[in-house]
C-alpha cells in the first residue's frame, strides 16, 4: 500500500489516475446536490422560528464547513512536501485554493443573506465572521503569493509555510462560538451529542456536505491536471500525451 501511494506521488503517475477519477466524482457531486436541494428546499419542514429563509443553511453550513476543511487539506499537503520534498504535494496544494477560497467567500456571502432577515444586519464583526474573513485573505493571500514566485519549487515552500501557519486560523473558526460571545448559535450537530435538527433538515445538510465534498475532490483532480502539464510541459511523457500531441498537429495546421 504505501509502495502504491508513492508511486503516485510522481505527477507523471498522478496525472492519468486524476483523469479518471475527476469524472466520476463531477456526477457524484452533481446527483447529491439535486437531491440535497431537493430535500432541503421542498421537503424538509419550514422552521418555526426562522420560517421560510433557514433554508438557506443547506448551502451556508456545508460550504463553510468545507472552506476550514480544504485549508486543513493544504496544510497535509503542505507538510507533506516540506516534510518529503515531492512536486505533487505542492500542486496539490496550489489546486485545492482557488475552491477553498470560493467556499470561504460563499460562506461569508450566503452568511450575509442569512443575517440580513435573522440579525437585522448584513455584517457584524462577530468572532466567527470576522475569523471566517480572515479564511478568505489567507486564501487569496496564498494564491497571490504563488503566483508572484516564478520558480515552482520556491512558490511550493513559501505557500507551504503560509499554509501551515495559516492553519492555526482554523479551530479559531470552529470554537469561536464557545471562547466568546458570539452572535452565531452552537452547533447543532455534533459527534459526540449527536443532533438537534429535525430529521430530514440533517439528512439535507449531511447531504449537501458530501456534495460539496466530491465537488471539491473532482475540481482538485481537474485544476491538478493543468498545473501538472503547465510545470511538466518539458518533460518527454507530457510531449507523448495524445492530448498534446493532438494540439500541437492543430498548431501546425
Amino acid at each position: 500500500m504505501i509502495r502504491k501511494l508513492f508511486y503516485f506521488s510522481s505527477p507523471q503517475n498522478f496525472y492519468p489516475l486524476a483523469g479518471k477519477l475527476w469524472p466520476m466524482f463531477a456526477c457524484l457531486a452533481t446527483a447529491l446536490t439535486v437531491w440535497g436541494l431537493w430535500l432541503g428546499m421542498f421537503v424538509a419542514p419550514t422552521d418555526v422560528q426562522q420560517g421560510e429563509g433557514y433554508r438557506i443553511i443547506y448551502v451556508h453550513v456545508p460550504v463553510s464547513w468545507m472552506s476550514m476543511v480544504i485549508y486543513l487539506a493544504m496544510a497535509f499537503w503542505a507538510l507533506l512536501g516540506l516534510t518529503f520534498n515531492t512536486r505533487l504535494s505542492g500542486m496539490l496544494t496550489s489546486a485545492l485554493a482557488p475552491t477553498g477560497a470560493i467556499f470561504a467567500f460563499l460562506s461569508l456571502w450566503t452568511g450575509a443573506l442569512w443575517g440580513k432577515p435573522m440579525w437585522g444586519t448584513w455584517w457584524v464583526w462577530d468572532a466567527r465572521l470576522t475569523s471566517e474573513l480572515i479564511l478568505l485573505f489567507l486564501y487569496l493571500g496564498f494564491i497571490a503569493l504563488t503566483s508572484a514566485i516564478d520558480d515552482a519549487r520556491r512558490a511550493d515552500k513559501a505557500g507551504a509555510i503560509l499554509a501551515l501557519v495559516g492553519a492555526l486560523n482554523v479551530p479559531v473558526i470552529y470554537f469561536s462560538v464557545k471562547w466568546w460571545n458570539t452572535l452565531h448559535q452552537g452547533a447543532s450537530v455534533s459527534l459526540t451529542k449527536g443532533s438537534s435538527m429535525q430529521q430530514t433538515m440533517l439528512e439535507a445538510m449531511l447531504i449537501m456536505a458530501v456534495a460539496f465534498w466530491m465537488y471539491a475532490i473532482a475540481m482538485t483532480l481537474y485544476r491538478v491536471r493543468s498545473i501538472i502539464l503547465i510545470r511538466e510541459r518539458h518533460s518527454q511523457w507530457v510531449a507523448d500525451l495524445p492530448e498534446v500531441k493532438a494540439k500541437s498537429l492543430e498548431a501546425r495546421t
